[in-house]
């Protein structure tokens, strides 16, 4: 059985689940560069403010999560609530890169750290790499549905919740052209480490009008 995990915040949670012999639980963890994610985020930042807020007040409410819990007044207010949960959404994936780093084998076992990228530029050596780490054969099906996802024409970002084919490289660098030097300096600057670990090169080319 596969069950996907939108918004797992803290990984720690389900290692319980892992020590348990009886539920052989293997978590696999989609990771995709910040900058991208933030993008996506901003293209429907009206229909996710309330799962923004959530994300907010998941965490415990000192200081610094209190401020991001409060809109600023330089942007409208979807928008400030989308880039404070991008923050912490980074602060949470750093925790669980180090949770990961810091536990025992078994653990480690039984994760699987992948870039969204690297599945999409690379569906079929990915697709590999997922198989020997669930212990599974291949599946014909589920590799032509990957390339037939991931080499389309074009990137549909009007409609960003419909699962359909697109190109794989203009979606994946989607953000260079659509978030603004500012937005983009933003977020490398709260997601610099994870982006770090991750191995996501900080923007290089200055945007001109």
């Amino acid at each position: 059985m596969v069950i996907k995990g939108v918004r797992v915040l803290d990984l720690s949670t389900l290692v319980p689940l892992m020590k348990d012999p009886a539920i052989n639980l293997q978590i696999i963890q989609l990771f995709r560069d910040p900058r991208a994610v933030h993008n996506s985020r901003l293209k429907s930042k009206q229909a996710l403010v309330k799962e923004s807020i959530q994300v907010l007040r998941s965490k415990k409410q000192n200081d610094k999560y209190k401020r991001l819990l409060v809109p600023s007044s330089k942007v409208n207010r979807a928008e400030s609530y989308v880039s404070s949960a991008m923050e912490l959404i980074c602060d949470n994936w750093l925790s669980d890169m180090m949770l990961v780093m810091n536990a025992p084998p078994w653990v480690r076992r039984n994760y699987l750290r992948i870039r969204y990228e690297d599945l999409v530029l690379h569906p079929m050596e990915e697709l590999q790499r997922l198989y020997r780490f669930s212990n599974l054969s291949t599946f014909p099906a589920l590799e032509k549905f990957a390339l037939n996802m991931t080499h389309g024409h074009g990137y549909s970002s009007d409609r960003p919740f419909l699962i359909s084919s697109r190109d794989a490289k203009e979606a994946i660098y989607a953000w260079r052209e659509r978030l603004s030097v500012e937005q983009i300096n933003q977020v490398e600057a709260y997601c610099s480490e994870v982006m770090r670990q991750l191995g996501y090169q900080k923007n290089s080319v200055v945007k001109t009008t």
